[in-house]
């Protein structure tokens, strides 16, 4: 299995851009080396900007910049992102709907040894409430690549959810890339999976022991958190007994809220949410942590058989 960083894709479209945007520029807070945007400084150092330690500061630049013509890419760790620059990403980016890019790095729990202090589990929650923000989630390097190169070329805010670890490629979600819209890569009848980000990897080997043992299983790649794509949840909850959403973020306020709503609102069906349950992370080796916390492929068939026991008891 080979296995790549999604925010070495980012760093790469970036790359590829500048020769094709020459309007593009990217901005970083001081942690280039780690957000890997230091690469687009060695191609284009006069349309790199560090602005230092003041992730605040860089988000209202990037904004300026925005309303001179300019494409920036403003990249920092999510939780500097939402939390620390929060204001700023409120007030100075989503609400006057500026054409700024975020390419955001080290969230969920695999940023790993750095703890919960750096680990973004709250960031999708933060992002999603605000109006006129895009959240893009991608799978694996391929498709950050894609979404960071679909964010360049759409107008607005846009919020690219990154990890620092090294993940699955994942082919089954490679080719075309549409902003709101979910990749269905498998059909099924009887339960559904929602995943999100670079937990698909996980969602496939669950889709394959639940499929090995006889249950038909849709699997969703839902690579935008927002706008979600609510003809696919829809059609998840019509078509099958339940949904089971999967994220590498707080089961509060991320894709298994966004999915839970559509389905509330629509058509109730039952909704289990694997991902981080209200807790905060601790300092780990992001697999362990993984499995700490249950982000692994039997967490979700385990939550996937909650749902059909209960179902079968009804009838």
């Amino acid at each position: 299995m080979e296995l790549k960083q999604t925010r070495q894709g980012y760093a790469d479209a970036l790359i590829e851009l500048g020769a094709e945007l020459p309007e593009l520029v990217v901005l970083d807070a001081d942690v280039g080396k780690a957000t890997l945007t230091l690469q687009f400084q060695e191609k284009y150092p006069d349309r790199f900007f560090n602005c230092g330690v003041q992730e605040q500061n860089m988000l209202a630049v990037a904004a300026g910049m925005s309303l001179e013509g300019k494409i920036p890419f403003a990249s920092t760790f999510g939780v500097f992102a939402t939390c620390r620059a929060g204001d700023q990403l409120r007030n100075g980016i989503a609400y006057p709907k500026v054409n700024v890019k975020l390419g955001i790095t080290h969230c969920g729990l695999s940023v790993g040894g750095d703890g919960a202090s750096h680990q973004a589990n709250e960031d999708m929650a933060i992002v999603r409430v605000f109006p006129n923000m895009t959240l893009l989630v991608p799978g694996d390097y391929e498709e950050a690549k894609l979404a960071t190169k679909a964010a360049a070329y759409m107008k607005g805010p846009v919020y690219l959810r990154l990890g620092r670890d090294k993940y699955p490629v994942v082919p089954e979600i490679h080719g075309s890339f549409e902003v709101g819209k979910a990749k269905i890569l498998h059909q099924g009848g009887d339960i559904s999976i929602i995943s999100t980000g670079i937990m698909i990897s996980e969602a496939l080997k669950a889709w394959e022991l639940l499929t090995a043992n006889g249950i038909s299983t849709r699997l969703i790649h839902m690579h935008t958190v927002k706008p979600l794509d609510r003809q696919a949840v829809i059609a998840a909850a019509r078509e099958t007994s339940g949904i089971v959403t999967v994220e590498e973020h707080s089961i509060i306020g991320g894709l298994g809220e966004a999915v839970a709503g559509v389905v509330a609102e629509t058509h109730p069906c039952p909704v289990q949410r694997v991902g981080v349950q209200d807790v905060f992370g601790e300092s780990g080796m992001a697999p362990d942590l993984f499995d700490k916390y249950g982000l692994r492929a039997v967490n979700i068939v385990e939550a996937a058989t909650v749902i059909l026991d209960r179902v079968k008891s009804k009838t």
